[in-house]
């Protein structure tokens, strides 16, 4: 008999399927998305967190954390949430002029 809560069913689209097999294998992704993507694509095959984790070297709390999200907000789950504090007074563009000067 199985311990512990029961996890959401993790069923991806074929949408979502490529754009995770994209962002997984593509060379220009942040390593970060890259490694989230792989994550979520071992734990869509029906694997356990902590198999995930062993092999792709993350702890089983990363692997809940980012299936999580995902289950929870779909491709939109895996990107950074906002910084918190005060939003930024100062826009991208300011910040390259002053580094040109």
């Amino acid at each position: 008999m199985r311990t512990g809560r029961p996890k959401a069913a993790l069923i991806l689209t074929e949408d979502e399927r490529q754009r995770l097999d994209s962002l997984a294998h593509r060379s220009r992704s942040a390593p970060h998305m890259a490694r989230r993507a792989r994550i979520i694509l071992a734990c869509a095959e029906g694997r356990d967190s902590k198999v995930v984790a062993r092999r792709l070297h993350v702890t089983p709390a990363t692997v809940c954390k980012w299936r999580g999200r995902f289950v929870r907000d779909r491709l939109d789950g895996l990107s950074d949430e906002p910084r918190p504090g005060a939003p930024r007074t100062i826009t991208d563009d300011q910040v390259e002029q002053v580094i040109i000067r």
